[in-house]
C-alpha cells in the first residue's frame, strides 16, 4: 500500500486539529472474530505508520499500528471517541521485520497484540468498544509528514475471536 502525502487519522486531542485522511482498505468486522494483518515495518520518517484500522464512525475509530517517531519504531494503538487518545511502547527490534498486528473482539472489547510475525505476541492495549452496525476494518497505512511510504503487506486475515485474554 502507498501512503497519500499528509495521511493520518487523529480528532482534536493535544493538537487540536482533525485528520481524517488515513489510507486503509477496510471490510465488515464483527464480535467474535479476530483480524490481523502482516507487513514489512520498513520506516525512516518521523510518524511513518502501517497497521489495523477499525472504523464504527467518522468519530469512533481505532488505529492499532507501528510508528516511527522520536527516532525508535514504536507499537501502540490510537483509540477514538470523539478525542483520540495515544499509547504506544518501544518496539525498535521489529524495524525491518515482518510484523503482525492482531485485533479480537469479544466480550465488548477490542485486544490488540502485536509482535515479529511467526514470534508470540505481545499485549498491546485491552479498550472497551460495544457492539455497533456497521463497523469496518483492514490494512492502514499513514505519512504524516511525507509522501512516497510505500508498505507491503504479506497477509489480512479474519480469524475466530482469541478464546482469552491471557495464556495466547
Amino acid at each position: 500500500m502507498t501512503a497519500a502525502a499528509e495521511s493520518d487519522a487523529w480528532r482534536h486531542t493535544s493538537y487540536g486539529f482533525v485528520h481524517d485522511t488515513e489510507n486503509a482498505l477496510i471490510a465488515p468486522f464483527s464480535p467474535g472474530w479476530a483480524m490481523e494483518v502482516e507487513y514489512t515495518a520498513a520506516f525512516s520518517e518521523l510518524f511513518d505508520q502501517a497497521g489495523l484500522f477499525i472504523r464504527a464512525r467518522d468519530d469512533v475509530w481505532v488505529k492499532a499500528a507501528t510508528e516511527f517517531s522520536d527516532g525508535q519504531l514504536s507499537a501502540g494503538a490510537v483509540v477514538t471517541h470523539g478525542r483520540s487518545d495515544w499509547s504506544l511502547s518501544p518496539a525498535s527490534d521489529w524495524l525491518g521485520k515482518r510484523v503482525l498486528i492482531r485485533a479480537s473482539w469479544s466480550g465488548g472489547a477490542i485486544t490488540i497484540r502485536g509482535g515479529i510475525a511467526g514470534e508470540p505476541l505481545r499485549l498491546l492495549r485491552v479498550l472497551p468498544f460495544e457492539d455497533a452496525d456497521s463497523v469496518e476494518a483492514g490494512p492502514l497505512v499513514c505519512a504524516p509528514t511525507r509522501a512516497g511510504l510505500v508498505v507491503p503487506f504479506h497477509a489480512w486475515r479474519v480469524t475466530a475471536a482469541d478464546a482469552s485474554l491471557h495464556g495466547q
